[in-house]
Order: C-alpha cells, then structure tokens, then sequence
C-alpha cells in the first residue's frame, strides 16, 4: 500500500465552501444532496478534523472535490525492447494506459546491481513498477499523448 498521503484539510474545507456558495447552495441543500446531516455539513465548514471520512467525501463528492481515477494492472502481457525498456498496459475503467518504464531506470533502481536483465528486473519488481505509473497516472504527469513514461530521475535512489 502506498503510504505517502498529504492534505491540506483548512484549504481543501475552503475551496468546498467556495464552491457550495458559487453552486448558490445553502448547508441544508448540500445536505439532502449528500445524505449527510447539516450540523456536520457545518462542522465540516468550520475544519473540524475529527469528522469522519465516510462523511466528508460525500460532500467533497458532491462539490466536484474529488478524483476517481486510478489505474489497475490486470493485462499482464508486457513487451521488452533492448534499447527503450518495458512496455506495459494499465486500465482506467474502460480506457488502456500505455506505460511504459525506461530502460536506464530498470537498470538503476531494479536490477540488483546488474544482475538482473531488464525483462527479469520488470517480472521481479512490476508491483513497485506499478505503483510508480499509478502515482504518475493519478497526479496527471503523463506524457502529451496520454502515456506513462516512468524516467530513472523519477524513482527514489
């Protein structure tokens, strides 16, 4: 599981607000609309940071706050160039991600000081692989065609 998870709660309550007053929406509107009471629409208003998560990302929800993409692996074909590195498909719901992780960089981070071929480097670490498209793919760093392309100087040392 990926752990490394930051939030600003004061500006993210902030900008949920800017966006209940700019739909025109009262407290007890933005309510109904989520199935959550109004005295916690208010205590989520006022930055409350003990208010439950089940209860907060209906309202993020609601105010066009949140982001559902992700990327999953289920295509386990894969394909290794020599010179260019693995190529690999995720899926975003209906839609295939081309991905794509650069030779240098399964030489650098996933060869075990060269004893491991790139193809096996892949096969032996594609979790971690994976879940660096995925950290790309959900912070939008694709490549101007839509692509995934995971760079040495991107993975940590």
């Amino acid at each position: 599981m990926e752990r490394d998870f930051r939030l600003n709660w004061k500006a993210l309550v902030e900008e949920a607000v800017r966006r209940r007053r700019g739909l025109s929406l009262t407290q007890k509107q933005l309510a109904a609309l989520t199935g959550v009471s109004t005295p916690t629409i208010s205590r989520f208003e006022q930055a409350d940071e003990d208010i439950q998560l089940s209860s907060a990302l209906p309202i993020l929800e609601a105010l066009g706050l949140t982001d559902k993409r992700t990327l999953a692996f289920a295509d386990a074909d894969y394909r290794y160039g020599t010179t260019e590195g693995v190529s690999f498909w995720g899926e975003d719901g209906e839609t295939r991600v081309p991905c794509r992780i650069a030779r240098e960089a399964l030489d650098d981070h996933f060869s075990e000081h060269g004893r491991l071929r790139p193809d096996a480097a892949f096969r032996k670490h594609r979790r971690e692989i994976e879940a660096a498209a995925r950290r790309k793919y959900v912070l939008g760093r694709c490549e101007p065609d839509g692509s995934i392309l995971i760079r040495t100087g991107e993975l940590a040392p």
